[in-house]
């Protein structure tokens, strides 16, 4: 990979790329690839398929979901990726994708939530973001809302309890807070495994 083209970037501009093609499609780039629940199929909707694991990390409910996340992705995932190396960071940032996939889909069963397509990369950069916070846990983030800066270990401590504040009360609904709690769990299984980390 030329040294000016990062994984990063790579990443960014495929979900642009989809994104787009989304726009064009019209429902079927989410018929097909979004993560449909496990009993989907029973209940009238679009069936689950394994594809969709990876598939739903690259469709975007809107302009600001996928704006959102791939800012979010450049600022922490570009020195991350540096620190890992593309091999790594591919394998963190893939693993969240499934893990975030896997969480969503088991909540879903249990909770037994009507059926509803789950899309984004939100899970792959909570996994990120998880791994900037544990290789570079004083560097300061600063919040838009409110405007305070902290350090990146404590950034994620609380994000997470909100994330999982949210999940359980379901104070903020068509936001798919377990998925996002699954890829900070991937995140943190793939660099806490054996032989993984530095």
């Amino acid at each position: 990979m030329p040294a000016f083209l990062s994984l990063t970037r790579v990443l960014i501009g495929i979900n642009i790329v989809v994104f787009c093609l989304q726009q064009l499609s019209g429902d079927s780039l989410v018929v097909y690839g979004a993560l449909w629940p496990l009993n989907a199929g029973a209940a009238g909707a679009p069936p689950f398929e394994p594809w969709q694991l990876i598939t739903y990390s690259f469709l975007h409910g809107g302009w600001f979901h996928l704006l959102f996340n791939m800012w979010a992705l450049y600022i922490f995932g570009e020195d991350l990726e540096r620190f890992l190396g593309v091999k790594r960071y591919a394998g963190l940032y893939f693993t969240s994708v499934l893990t975030a996939a896997l969480t969503q889909l088991a909540f879903s069963w249990f909770a037994g939530l009507p059926p509803y397509p789950t899309v984004g990369a939100s899970g792959a950069v909570f996994g990120v973001l998880l791994g900037f916070a544990m290789f570079f846990p004083e560097r300061r983030i600063l919040l838009i809302i409110p405007p305070i800066p902290m350090p990146a270990r404590v950034f994620v401590v609380l994000y997470a309890a909100l994330e999982l504040f949210l999940g359980v009360t379901g104070t903020q609904e068509g936001v798919a807070h377990f998925a996002h709690l699954g890829g900070l769990l991937g995140a943190l299984l793939f660099l806490y495994k054996p032989g993984r980390r530095r």
